[in-house]
């Protein structure tokens, strides 16, 4: 089965194929789709919206969805960036900016605790849609280290392996991680789905 993915991420994608890969789904990009339409996000949860883009995106390609909507929650910040993650410092959304302002709030801080969270929305028709949450708690360190990730991975340190997602591989990242954990409960139920 192909399933569409409401991304032009890579990174992403590749972690969607890696797990999803093992059912013997393809997930494909809007880029692979020709479809270049930028959904506003105007929830103000992860699950609306991830809803928002997939059941949008559903009715364009009219093929099965999956849209995932996550981002860093910072508990010395009251939860934010929150949904606001990729465009935390502003329009054009920028990896490096949101880090710097991320740190920048966080000067004087000394409760650095954070999680990310992965909210999954996959629509297979208006009445069948299936959703799938994953989380990972971390610590937020106070300069970026390592060069493997996209987002806040350089900052996000995971006290279990010693690393930040920024260092670690993508086998140890995807056994860990907010998506790799949706995507795996995800994979859970689609293991029960007729399809």
């Amino acid at each position: 089965m192909k399933l569409l993915v409401a991304t032009n991420n890579q990174g992403k994608l590749k972690e969607f194929n890696e797990i999803l890969g093992e059912l013997g789904i393809e997930c494909v990009s809007l880029r692979d789709m020709g479809i270049s339409v930028d959904v506003e996000e105007t929830g103000t949860t992860f699950l609306e919206n991830a809803l928002l883009k997939a059941k949008e995106i559903y009715n364009i390609a009219k093929i099965p969805t999956i849209s995932d909507d996550s981002g860093l929650l910072v508990d010395a910040l009251n939860g934010e960036p929150g949904v606001y993650s990729a465009r935390y410092a502003g329009e054009p959304s920028d990896d490096n900016r949101n880090m710097d302002k991320l740190l920048a709030n966080l000067k004087d801080k000394k409760k650095r605790t954070a999680r990310f969270k992965s909210v999954i929305a996959a629509v297979f028709s208006e009445e069948d849609i299936l959703v799938s949450e994953g989380e990972c708690e971390g610590v937020i360190i106070e300069e970026k280290r390592g060069e493997n990730g996209f987002g806040y991975d350089p900052i996000f340190y995971v006290e279990a392996l010693g690393k930040t997602f920024a260092e670690m591989t993508d086998a140890e990242k995807n056994s860990l991680s907010h998506r790799g954990r949706a995507i795996r409960n995800l994979k859970d139920q689609l293991e029960t789905k007729e399809y």
